[in-house]
């Protein structure tokens, strides 16, 4: 097969890979619809962007996503390569040798690996500036935390480490030039109202233990506050990759 695919280890299927996005999922409406349980609807997406194929892990399930057995936000693919939607499995193929340009060499080391939690962030900083409105500027700190339920100071450890990844310098607008090169890399835009998972209900952000009012024992604070302040709750506009052709 001349075009990359995905075969699918349990059915042997296989799928060939769009010339844009890819969508993986159990959902009616996906491209490659997977029918097990451990899937999400809409799962993950596969991204055709000049000679390269990366998948997207959509982060709209539990089970997530994994490239030969190792838990993945985003990564681009080889040849070979074992992907893993939950409990099901496939093999991608179809993928040239690494023959390719100098100038689409550097477009894909611009984009560097990112964890699910700073793909969440991201989304947030740039939902105003990929709305209709004009003249929209990126979330603040204190916005981003309000729409993930946490603290504003583990949004602001977050943004240090995505400005040292996509080597924002520091200086006046440095917030806005993050957003700006990571519209401009098309890592991010908000999807399709159709395609939107169910809402749930939002998490209370935790609370110190007070007592009751009848004279009781104390409430405890919900629980759910991971490590670094960051609870694990979804996007509400999850991400999207966009294919961008190389030059």
């Amino acid at each position: 097969m001349d075009t990359p695919f995905l075969r699918i280890e349990e059915s042997g299927d296989i799928f060939p890979l769009r010339d844009v996005v890819t969508t993986v999922g159990r959902g009616r409406g996906a491209d490659i619809r997977l029918d097990d349980p451990s899937v999400s609807r809409l799962h993950a997406e596969l991204v055709r962007r000049g000679p390269y194929v990366y998948v997207v892990d959509l982060g709209l399930s539990r089970n997530g996503t994994r490239v030969n057995g190792r838990p993945i936000a985003r990564r681009v693919l080889d040849e070979g390569d074992v992907l893993s939607f939950g409990a099901a499995r496939g093999r991608i193929g179809g993928i040239p040798p690494e023959d390719i340009a100098a100038d689409a060499e550097l477009r894909r080391s611009a984009v560097p690996e990112l964890t699910r939690r700073e793909l969440d962030v991201l989304t947030s900083l740039c939902r105003p500036a990929l709305s209709d409105e004009a003249f929209a500027t990126p979330a603040t700190a204190h916005d981003i935390a309000t729409d993930l339920v946490v603290t504003e100071a583990a949004v602001k450890q977050h943004l240090l480490r995505l400005y040292q990844k996509f080597r924002i310098p520091e200086g006046q607008g440095r917030r806005v030039r993050l957003a700006n090169e990571v519209v401009a890399l098309g890592l991010v835009r908000p999807m399709p109202p159709s395609a939107l998972p169910e809402r749930v209900p939002p998490v209370s952000a935790a609370v110190p233990a007070q007592a009751g009012t009848d004279g009781g024992p104390e409430c405890p604070a919900p629980d759910g506050i991971g490590p670094d302040g960051m609870e694990a709750v979804q996007p509400l506009v999850p991400l999207q990759a966009v294919p961008v052709q190389a030059s």
